[in-house]
Parts: C-alpha cells; sequence; structure tokens
C-alpha cells in the first residue's frame, strides 16, 4: 500500500497572508495525517509560499475574499471526501493525528458529519489551560460539501440538518506575536463584528460595554479559573474584556452616526 492510500481521505486545508514566521509548524502537523495539504495564499510578501511548499504542502493563490468566503474557496479545492481545516497560527498536538486516523480506521467517522476537536490558546507562551481557553470546542474535520456563512468576522460553519460530535483531539493555538499586534487584531475586530451586527439590526444602549466586558471578565478569569494560569494570563485576559467593550461600543456608535 502506497503511503497516500495508507492516510485517511482527508485534505487539510489552511489561509494564509504572510505567515511565513507559522506556517511551517501548521503544514508540519497536517503532512502526516492528510492526502494532500492546500494552503491558499492571499499575495504574500513574505517567504509564506516557500515555507509552506518545503513543509510539504500545494500553494494556491487567491486575492483575499473575506474570512468565511476565503475559506469555502479552499474546501472547494479538497478532492476526499473530509476536510481538516486550521488557522495558520494552529497545529495538531501530539497524539491527536492518532486519535484521528482510529477514528477512521474503526469507522466511526461516519457517525457525524462534523467532528469538534479541542483548541488550547497560547498567548506570548503561556498555556490558556483555564478561563475557558483551554479546551475550546471548534468545528475543524467535517465533510467536503460543507461551507462557511458569510460573516465578516467570527464565521461558522452552516451546521443546518448535520451531525455533529466530539472528538478527543487537541488543536493548539499561539494567537500572537507580540501584544501589540494582537491589541491591534482584537481591535480591528471590534469594528468589524459591531457593522456585522449593525447591519443585521443590531443596536446597543449605554450600558451593554460595561456590563458585557465586566461579565466576560467575572466568567472567563474569575469563575473559569484563568487566574490560574499565570504568566501572560491577565493580560490576555484583560485584552479580551476590552475587546467585548468595544464592540459594543462600538455598534452603540454607529446607531448613533
Amino acid at each position: 500500500m502506497s503511503d497516500l492510500a495508507s492516510k485517511p481521505p482527508i485534505t487539510g486545508v489552511v489561509i494564509a497572508k504572510n505567515e511565513g514566521d507559522r506556517i511551517g509548524r501548521c503544514v508540519a502537523s497536517l503532512v502526516p495525517l492528510c492526502r494532500d495539504v492546500i494552503v491558499m495564499d492571499s499575495q504574500s510578501t513574505d517567504d509564506t509560499v516557500a515555507v509552506a511548499e518545503k513543509a510539504g504542502a500545494r500553494v494556491v493563490q487567491q486575492p483575499w475574499l473575506g474570512f468565511a468566503a476565503q475559506k469555502n474557496t479552499v474546501i472547494a479545492l479538497a478532492q476526499t471526501p473530509w476536510v481538516l481545516l486550521l488557522d495558520s497560527d494552529e497545529w495538531l498536538a501530539d497524539g491527536a493525528a492518532d486519535v484521528i486516523r482510529a477514528t477512521f480506521a474503526n469507522g466511526h467517522i461516519e457517525q457525524a458529519d462534523v467532528w469538534n476537536l479541542l483548541r488550547r490558546t497560547h498567548y506570548l507562551g503561556t498555556a490558556l489551560n483555564h478561563g475557558g481557553w483551554g479546551k475550546e470546542k471548534v468545528a475543524r474535520l467535517f465533510r467536503n460539501d460543507l461551507r462557511y456563512k458569510p460573516a465578516s468576522v467570527h464565521e461558522a460553519l452552516d451546521l443546518t440538518g448535520k451531525r455533529v460530535a466530539m472528538l478527543d483531539a487537541r488543536i493548539e493555538h499561539d494567537t500572537a506575536r507580540s501584544d501589540d499586534e494582537y491589541a491591534t487584531k482584537l481591535q480591528r475586530y471590534a469594528r468589524l463584528w459591531a457593522r456585522q451586527r449593525h447591519a443585521q439590526g443590531r443596536r446597543a444602549s449605554a450600558p451593554d460595554a460595561p456590563l458585557h466586558a465586566a461579565a466576560y471578565w467575572l466568567k472567563n478569569y474569575v469563575l473559569r479559573g484563568g487566574f490560574l494560569d499565570g504568566g501572560t494570563a491577565a493580560r490576555y485576559h484583560a485584552l479580551h474584556a476590552g475587546y467585548v467593550y468595544e464592540k459594543y461600543r462600538a455598534l452603540r456608535e454607529l446607531a448613533k452616526s
């Protein structure tokens, strides 16, 4: 049996732009498991393409269409029944590929159309095992006919009528290169979220921003034990509380304008 035929019928897909420092780790975690790995690059100006190809990916070019549309475009290229999607700052943890292989080998894969994996976020060297970021359920292994719903940010698969199950396999997520970069990204995401919700008719009142931000901090940093992670965890949760505040503040400003 060839090495390709011995692998589960999965295509690994990734979207990327200027991810030369991270894409290699991502692709390298997919290649031993997947029959094909496709990186859809959005005209990177760094060495993303070269690094991805060296790690074993097939790179295709596509100018940026938006998060959901970009992912749908690369999913459509898959020639296998199943797709495993990672972001360029993610990688399969040790043992995750073995769990996925076993799920195909014993036939359990057919029990669902979408499999959630567990994702653990890292922030500037600190693994966030608590506070809601250590075992985040993310739908990443799915049949190749699924697509993401239109969205400017926080895109999600259309799961209408689909069977969803849980797989005990972990994705690691190294979310930031620097504190400044991450803070800037969250500000951008907050504005995108506000515009998206405003277009959907959502509105916010003056108390919404501080109340939602305080609720995030209480729930994730205090009640879910985010403080237990130490290191940069406090800063991470502070940034996310600020992100929640900015979402609702921006939404209210859009309504006023």
